[in-house]
């Protein structure tokens, strides 16, 4: 867990990737935090995944498991 918050910390609230300016209120945090957890969680390559994105991923895994059997 404590990766995860330092990744939160460098990526989302000492940058302005996920926000403009100044955190102001607490909604500006708010709000630049559901920004980083959608990108961490569906857009972010990681690489143990082979650099594919998480939902890439899941779904290749999905796909691979509802296919219909070939004829042989």
């Amino acid at each position: 867990m404590e990766c995860v918050i330092g990744l939160y910390k460098t990526e989302c609230i000492r940058t302005t990737v996920f926000h403009a300016g100044a955190y102001r209120t607490i909604s500006d945090v708010e709000y630049a935090t559901a920004g980083w957890v959608d990108w961490y969680n569906n857009r972010r390559l990681h690489s143990t995944l082979s650099y594919t994105t998480p939902v890439e991923f899941e779904q290749a895994h999905y796909a691979t498991l509802n296919r219909e059997p070939q004829p042989v």
